[in-house]
C-alpha cells in the first residue's frame, strides 16, 4: 500500500467488522477474505469438508451473513467497501494493480 502512495491504518476497532485496511483519507475499507472461510467462487471457496457437512454449510453461511452485516455498516457509515480474496494474493503485481483499480473506482 504505501509503495502505491497510500497511507492506511490497520485494523480499525473503531469501525463495524473491523476491517483489515483503511485508508482514511478516502474513506475506504479494505477487507483481505479467506477463499475457503467466507465462500469466494474460486475452488478453494468451493470446496466443503466431507465429514459434519451440515455444520460447515452452517458455520459458512453465518459467516456470509456476516460479512453482508459489516459491509452494510461500513457503507451506512460513509465508507466504501473493498474486498481482496486470499487467491488473488498470491501474485504481487497483479495484486498492486487489482488494488490500484479498486481504489480509484468510484
Amino acid at each position: 500500500m504505501h509503495s502505491l502512495g497510500y497511507r492506511f491504518r490497520l485494523h480499525r476497532k473503531d469501525l463495524p467488522g473491523t476491517p483489515d485496511i483503511v485508508l482514511p483519507r478516502h474513506r475506504i475499507a479494505i477487507m483481505v477474505h479467506g477463499c475457503f472461510w467466507h465462500r469466494h467462487d474460486c475452488p478453494k471457496g468451493r470446496s466443503l469438508p466431507e465429514a459434519n457437512r451440515e455444520r460447515w454449510v452452517e458455520k459458512f453461511e453465518k459467516n456470509v451473513l456476516r460479512d453482508e452485516r459489516e459491509r452494510s455498516g461500513l457503507e451506512a457509515a460513509g465508507w466504501r467497501v473493498v474486498v481482496i480474496w486470499e487467491c488473488e494474493t498470491s501474485d504481487r503485481v497483479a495484486l498492486a494493480r487489482t488494488l490500484q483499480s479498486r481504489i480509484e473506482e468510484r
